[in-house]
């Protein structure tokens, strides 16, 4: 796995014996001339300089913000889901505790696009949170609320500290707020947010370090989780590879190597962006059979003359009662034993090729059509273990999958 990008050295807004509330007098005295076009009194700090001309480029209202209307509920429930962060949500809460149990700060955790997806903090400070707009489904990107440790610090791809009247609007001025991006270790994209926000005067250049520290803490988590899937997929692999005939890889859906066989020895393959089961050119391996693993994909070098294979599923109850999902390609055979509600959704899929939307499956289902926030979340799960077996919008089994199923699981 490659290093994730350097990041800038932590700039603090304040450094430690500085009086807030003397530096706060000189932050407003810089917003109020800069806002009427007047010579600064002081520069202000980069990251904040650059900000505010990016929120003024925008056209973002520095009295009042955007009007945007938050996020529903239910869109906020399939955010939380394909963020990535939902399996790290309890170490990122529990490392930042300090912070806020009996505090006045609130802790946030936002996703890409700066939609606030999680927020934690004492009763009082989230009412106040309530008046700001800082509420879950709300948009704290900088074209929406200018300068803030969330939009900042997705904008700047760093750890950004932002106080008082650093903020771009004036109604967030009482506030101090700290916030670090998180990435994703296997491809160097931000996947969200983390944020302590607070009262200006309770300020410290310590917190800057801390929540940092902590979003590094949950890269290194994701990286280790990354790991594990590897192994398993590994697990599975090997086996086939060893018995498949010819020149093999078994990658994760992001291209990372688990295993190779009679294929040199590499990290990661470049996967096409339209992807699925069945042939596909692939980089510098060329033609591949594609099939469906686990976690992933075998990609299977194959001469230009060979015909393509086509991935098999069969949904059976074992002798036991149990539901049995049997796969089968040219390469070999893997089992997985679904839950009683997974094995349903097969079954559907199964009788329906052209695909469910989730309302569909909700109807299905549960006898209504209002449920697609448990239908995705079932869909998520059922999705990483299936791997490239699943496709969605709408979901359905991938291209060149063929599925055979028993009356009883449709």
């Amino acid at each position: 796995m490659s290093l994730p990008p350097a990041r800038s050295p932590l700039e603090p807004a304040i450094v430690p014996g500085d009086d807030p509330r003397e530096f706060a007098a000189v932050l407003h005295a810089v917003y109020d001339a800069a806002r009427s076009g007047d010579r600064l009194p002081a520069r202000p700090r980069s990251v904040i300089g650059e900000s505010w001309e990016r929120a003024a480029t925008a056209g973002v209202d520095p009295e009042h913000g955007s009007v945007d209307e938050p996020l529903g509920a239910s869109d906020v429930e399939q955010r939380r889901t394909e963020s990535g962060l939902a399996d790290v949500l309890e170490s990122i809460t529990g490392n930042l505790d300090v912070l806020v149990s009996g505090s006045d700060n609130v802790l946030i955790v936002a996703d890409a696009s700066g939609h606030v997806l999680w927020r934690a903090g004492g009763s009082h400070v989230l009412r106040r949170a309530d008046h700001l707009g800082f509420t879950e489904g709300a948009s704290w990107a900088e074209r929406n609320v200018g300068t803030n440790a969330i939009g900042t610090a997705l904008a700047s791809r760093q750890a950004v500290q932002v106080f008082s009247a650093e903020h771009f609007v004036r109604t967030h001025h009482a506030w101090t707020c700290t916030g670090a991006p998180i990435r994703d270790p296997r491809t160097g994209d931000v996947l969200g947010v983390v944020d302590v926000s607070g009262p200006a005067p309770s300020i410290h250049p310590a917190t800057l370090a801390l929540v940092d520290s902590v979003a590094r803490l949950t890269e290194a988590q994701l990286r280790d989780a990354h790991r594990i899937r590897l192994d398993l997929l590994r697990s599975v692999a090997a086996p086939i590879l060893a018995r498949s005939g010819s020149p093999a890889v078994a990658v994760d859906p992001h291209g990372w190597v688990a295993a190779v066989d009679r294929v040199s020895p590499r990290t990661r393959v470049s996967l096409p962006r339209d992807f699925s089961a069945g042939r596909s050119y692939i980089g510098d391996l060329g033609p591949c059979d594609v099939e469906p693993l686990p976690g992933g994909w075998l990609l299977r070098v194959t001469r230009p003359d060979e015909t393509a294979v086509t991935t098999h599923v069969d949904l059976v109850e074992a002798a036991d009662g149990t539901a049995v999902v049997q796969v089968d390609s040219a390469s070999g055979s893997w089992v997985l034993r679904p839950s009683p509600r997974h094995f349903q959704i097969l079954g559907l899929l199964a009788a329906n090729p052209a695909g469910l939307t989730a309302a569909e499956l909700s109807a299905h289902l549960f006898g209504s059509a209002d449920r697609t926030v448990t239908v995705r979340a079932e869909m998520s799960r059922l999705r990483r273990r299936l791997g490239g077996l699943m496709a969605a919008s709408p979901y359905r089994f991938a291209d060149g999958v063929s599925v055979g199923v028993p009356p009883a699981a449709a």
